[in-house]
């Protein structure tokens, strides 16, 4: 077994970022010995934007939210969750 090596220090999130994506972490961590954690208050950050609707679009989308028994907020998240996985997904 090799030994573990120390993760460096690092001077901005961008260097972590690069450092992590060209070095095998079984070097500097003993995933052996990892637990499960779990983190129930972490919630994903959001940021709240304007988005300009017309006023007939809008009614269709709550009439769709109603009949799925959801926000129509919560909804068009879903909706551009979607569709930006599948175009991302089809390139």
């Amino acid at each position: 077994m090799r030994k573990q090596r120390k993760t460096p220090e690092f001077k901005s999130e961008a260097e972590e970022r690069e450092f992590r994506e060209t070095h095998d972490s079984s070097d500097y961590v003993k995933w052996n010995r990892a637990q499960l954690a779990s983190f129930p208050k972490l919630k994903p950050s959001t940021k709240t934007i304007a988005l300009r609707l017309p006023e007939a679009l809008l009614d269709r989308i709550k009439i769709e939210a109603n009949k799925h028994d959801m926000p129509y907020q919560s909804l068009i998240k879903a909706w551009l969750a979607d569709d930006v996985g599948d175009s991302r997904r089809t390139g």
